[in-house]
């Protein structure tokens, strides 16, 4: 592709209702989704190959996590050339053929890039690292012990520990708010910034849809290294915080989410405004969430973001209410992406579904989150319903869960490989996986799922179809109503029509007064238990469901 030609083209104008507005997004992890060439990984032809696969589901796009050069310290995340494909998945031909065939299947392609830090590996951070005058010097946050030799500020990594590492010569220390092997960008450096976009464009100019920003507020510091405040005891038990890491002992005012952000995620903005129809979705981890979340996605910032605040333990119907009326109220003229799954968190079957073995559960959490106001990011496998993977402390690869371990067991048990069929591999593999396979999952693959009409897969296809067929659910806005602690409860509407949408997150059934609500009829196709309405009462069976038209007032 002529990249000069393509950033002469004219800015494009947003369409009036974009793609991504209410679109399903599949993410894909390619070390654990088909590995082609025997070698135990995935790798981008094994994404290729299933690409049929996915396209069948119904969604309308696929986020790919990284497959950039990396020595995988943390699996891709820390990145040693932003340019390029690391070997272990492919070439950068394989990409350009996975763009080719995943928009001749009406897939939209976002691929992640992870701004605020590199690896320590990156040809930047090895010049930066030797001398205080060079030109990289100043691309990372280094900076002078304190009297004692100690580090300069009382910041935390997220992985444990302090988040700063001598480096002997330059005879300073680097901040890494994640691994040591990830040092972070100094984002104050315009030099910088102007980097970060370049790489930017060097994907957008090769014809991706939309690029998915990790852990976009972390990429400024405080300039002034001030110490971050501690969080009260009080308040870190009720935010539920956990007591093996010292990360949450801290309020994070200092080593994120700082005012600077705010105009470079504007540059952002005007460099894809360049570009026809594509997406900025924002991973926001901050102390308050929703409020970052909101600051961010102000008209001429993201287009979206997503939160950890439904990737949390919580599953009541009280704190998801709560958080989509919070942002809603925050910022009304924001789109919200919401997800119950990711690459990060304990699979929500086993989240939230705390060992109940309800068979449609999988399907019902689907179809909370598709029926939310806004875009849904869906996790591979999770069309599936499967459940947590337990990898033994041996077989762990994830540095977080051999930090903590055995207190937190990390996040290999929902990146275990793709069950394609009920092998000793699971079809992923011909050689022995970089995780293992759980014998749990090989009854959930794939293939025994497509030749069984009542199996989640089935429901998961049949969900997302029926989902295109009430363009309330996707466009509609969104008000709460009140239930009781099991149900969740609903309107979605516009200024013609309204549905009534209530979820019953128990496996006791339940009865909820709805005063003042007059259903016309139900509306049936989703393929879940469903409930009836009769005397102004909401009646529904355990993990039921309830989709009804509501009568003009």
């Amino acid at each position: 592709m002529n990249t000069a030609a393509q950033r002469l083209t004219p800015p494009a104008v947003a369409p009036a209702n974009p793609w991504w507005r209410g679109a399903t997004i599949y993410q894909i992890y390619p070390r654990s989704f088909l590995d082609t060439n025997g070698d135990g990984v995935g790798d981008l032809p094994g994404i290729i190959q299933r690409l049929d696969y996915v396209a069948s589901l119904g969604v309308e796009a696929i986020w790919v996590s990284p497959f950039f050069k990396s020595p995988m310290a943390d699996f891709g995340y820390d990145i040693a050339d932003y340019c390029a494909v690391d070997a272990i998945f492919g070439t950068l031909e394989d990409f350009d053929r996975l763009i080719a065939k995943a928009h001749a299947l009406s897939l939209k392609v976002i691929i992640d890039q992870v701004p605020s830090h590199t690896s320590d590996q990156h040809a930047w951070f090895e010049e930066s690292r030797q001398s205080r005058s060079n030109p990289k010097a100043d691309w990372y946050v280094w900076a002078d012990a304190r009297e004692d030799g100690t580090p300069p500020n009382n910041w935390l990594s997220i992985f444990g520990g302090v988040a700063w590492t001598w480096e002997p010569r330059r005879g300073q220390y680097y901040l890494h708010n994640f691994l040591s092997e990830q040092p972070d960008l100094n984002f104050h450096n315009p030099e910088v910034r102007q980097a970060t976009l370049d790489n930017m464009r060097f994907w957008l100019d090769r014809g991706v849809d939309g690029l998915r920003l990790d852990a976009i507020n972390f990429c400024f510091h405080d300039a002034k290294l001030r110490d971050n405040p501690p969080r009260p005891k009080h308040l870190r038990k009720a935010k539920g915080v956990s007591a093996d890491n010292p990360y949450g002992f801290q309020w994070h005012r200092f080593n994120n989410t700082q005012p600077e952000m705010l105009p470079f995620l504007e540059d952002i903005r005007r460099m894809l405004d360049e570009y026809p129809d594509v997406v900025a979705l924002g991973e926001i981890s901050s102390d308050d969430s929703t409020a970052t979340v909101a600051e961010y996605t102000q008209p001429g910032r993201l287009h979206m973001a997503y939160s950890f605040e439904l990737l949390s333990n919580d599953s009541s119907p009280a704190h998801i209410r709560s958080t989509v009326e919070t942002l809603r109220q925050r910022a009304p003229l924001s789109w919200p992406c919401w997800t119950i799954s990711n690459h990060d968190v304990e699979r929500v079957v086993s989240r939230w579904g705390r060992s109940v073995s309800a068979p449609h559960m999988a399907t019902q959490l689907s179809c909370l989150v598709a029926c939310l106001r806004g875009s849904v990011c869906v996790f591979q496998g999770e069309e599936l319903g499967l459940a947590e993977a337990d990898v033994p402390y041996e077989a762990l690869r994830d540095p977080y869960g051999i930090a903590f371990w055995p207190t937190f067991k990390g996040r290999d048990g929902c990146r275990t490989p793709m069950p394609w069929d009920a092998s000793e591999r699971a079809g992923f593999s011909s050689a022995a996986p970089w995780l293992p396979v759980p014998h749990q999952h090989l009854q959930l693959s794939v293939q025994a799922q497509e030749s069984d009409k009542s199996s989640a897969l089935h429901g998961f296809r049949r969900l997302l179809e029926w989902r295109k067929t009430l363009p309330l659910l996707i466009n509609g806005d969104i008000e709460f109503l009140a239930a009781t602690e099991s149900v969740l409860a609903f309107r979605r509407f516009d200024s013609r029509s309204s549905i009534l949408v209530a979820f019953n997150l128990s496996g006791e059934p339940a009865n909820v007064a709805l005063p003042g609500i007059t259903v016309s009829e139900a509306i049936g196709g989703h393929g879940l238990p469903e409930g009836s309405f009769a005397n102004a009462t909401l009646q529904l069976p355990g993990h039921g469901v309830a989709f009804f038209t509501l009568a003009a007032p």
